[in-house]
């Protein structure tokens, strides 16, 4: 039994240079329309919400005293502003395809925060336009302390502010998800804020009500803040596991292109077939993924962490498919590799083919041909896929001689058919000798036929 390891590196890297089998992105404009409809239901989805939120909203602020109800109504604007330039931003444009989405992540949160800061400057000037600076709050109370009357109902004016914007809080935001007991805190400070008043304590219940709906103001706004921060990076992690999946979908079936750069007639890319179901196990890892994406109890850096791993996810695609593709080239290379082999042997040892099939009639296998020769000899070509971390073939030719035949005979063929080989372009390493016979079973090939094989235990 002679091996010999066909080295196909030239030849691998110039097929793949040929087919640009990692080149899963085509079509740019097309296959941002294929995102847009396929999270269409996503969209929608967000848009009720933040109705919904609207509306809730502006009942809620239809309950605050006309003092307070300007200054938040005139905040929810702002904010709504604010979350819809930032999706349309963030849904804007075929360039943010090109670019890394993690940086537009990142570059949104440094401006949400810095947006946050100045609409939280902006209230307090808006808050001390109502209650006086809070460095003359103490004045302020002084002043109203002389009406026992004016302090009272201010301070009632204030509890019943900071109470319903608690309520707001309690039943629309999520503050335990942002802000975990935050609110319960504040609810305490109304709390001592009542009891002062109840006592006739105004002018502490007065400086405490008003502190606490300003806290309470200001948590709201935090919430609504960190909220919009989850709902961008849920888009973007949606957005960019929905580009993945739609590449996955484009690149399902592939043309095979000839040495001319064209697409061969006929002939495709079946690529979960060729990477033996890799491409449906990265479509179940991404459709829960995408679970996860549309998921509200999924955080902003959980999100964030699903925008980073769809560009790994993209990546594995793109290597993914090389390998089917250079796994389909290298089965039509052991198909060129045996005929080859048998057309030497016809040449200098009037051996004709009189069979071929791969492994278990599975062209992802081993490719096995029979040649015999008029005086009955017999060889088997066997070319199989080189061990992992190699490129090539393996070439067996195995020799089945019924007379006697010299081994320096049978040498002399082998070295051969390495010369044709090489003479062909199929750079070869050393030309090997296995020990030991040839199993006689290697000669029949209707083993690998699943419709003629032998039942277990037939005779044959």
């Amino acid at each position: 039994m002679k091996r010999i390891l066909v080295d196909e590196t030239a030849w691998y890297q110039a097929q793949r240079a040929a087919q640009n089998l990692k080149q899963v992105r085509r079509d740019v404009p097309r296959l941002l329309n294929e995102v847009r409809r396929r999270t269409e239901a996503d969209q929608a989805r967000t848009r009720k919400a933040l109705e919904k939120h609207t509306r809730r909203t502006e009942q809620a602020l239809s309950g605050l005293s006309a003092q307070t109800q300007r200054l938040e109504r005139d905040t929810d604007r702002r904010l709504r502003e604010q979350s819809e330039r930032l999706h349309r931003e963030l849904r804007g444009t075929a360039e943010r395809l090109e670019r890394d989405t993690r940086t537009a992540l990142d570059e949104q949160r440094t401006a949400l925060e810095r947006e946050l800061a100045a609409e939280c400057d902006q209230r307090r000037r808006d808050i001390a336009g109502l209650t006086g600076h809070v460095n003359e709050l103490t004045g302020r109370v002084d002043e109203l302390a002389g009406s026992r009357e004016r302090a009272a109902s201010a301070t009632r004016g204030w509890l019943s502010d900071g109470v319903t914007m608690s309520d707001f809080i309690a039943t629309t935001l999520p503050h335990e998800r942002h802000a975990p007991g935050r609110l319960d805190r504040l609810r305490l400070d109304l709390d001592t804020a009542r009891q002062n008043s109840d006592i006739g304590q105004y002018e502490a219940a007065l400086a405490l009500a008003q502190r606490a709906y300003l806290d309470l103001s200001e948590l709201r706004l935090d919430i609504e803040h960190r909220e919009l921060e989850r709902r961008l990076a849920a888009t973007a992690a949606t957005d960019a596991l929905v580009l993945v999946e739609t590449l996955i979908t484009e690149n399902e079936v592939r043309p095979v292109m000839g040495p001319d750069g064209q697409p061969l007639p006929g002939v495709e890319l079946d690529v979960d077939h060729w990477s033996e179901g890799e491409l449906k196990d990265l479509r179940e890892h991404l459709a829960e993924r995408l679970s996860l994406a549309r998921n509200d109890a999924t955080t902003a850096a959980e999100q964030r962490e699903l925008t980073a791993e769809a560009a790994d996810l993209e990546q594995r695609l793109g290597e993914l498919v090389d390998r089917a593709g250079m796994r389909q080239l290298a089965s039509q290379l052991r198909v060129n590799l045996a005929d080859s082999v048998a057309e030497t042997l016809s040449r200098i040892g009037a051996y004709e083919l009189t069979d071929c099939e791969y492994l278990d009639e599975d062209e992802r296998r081993s490719y096995h041909a029979v040649l015999q020769h008029a005086n009955g000899n017999e060889i088997v070509v066997q070319v199989l896929p080189a061990p992992d971390g190699e490129t090539g073939q393996v070439l067996r030719v195995l020799s089945y001689d019924y007379d006697t035949v010299a081994e320096r005979e049978i040498r002399d063929r082998a070295e051969a058919v390495q010369r044709a080989l090489q003479e062909d372009g199929h750079p070869t390493g050393p030309l090997e000798t296995e020990p030991g016979v040839p199993d006689p079973v290697a000669t029949d090939l209707n083993r690998f036929r699943l419709g003629k094989r032998a039942a277990p235990g037939a005779s044959s």
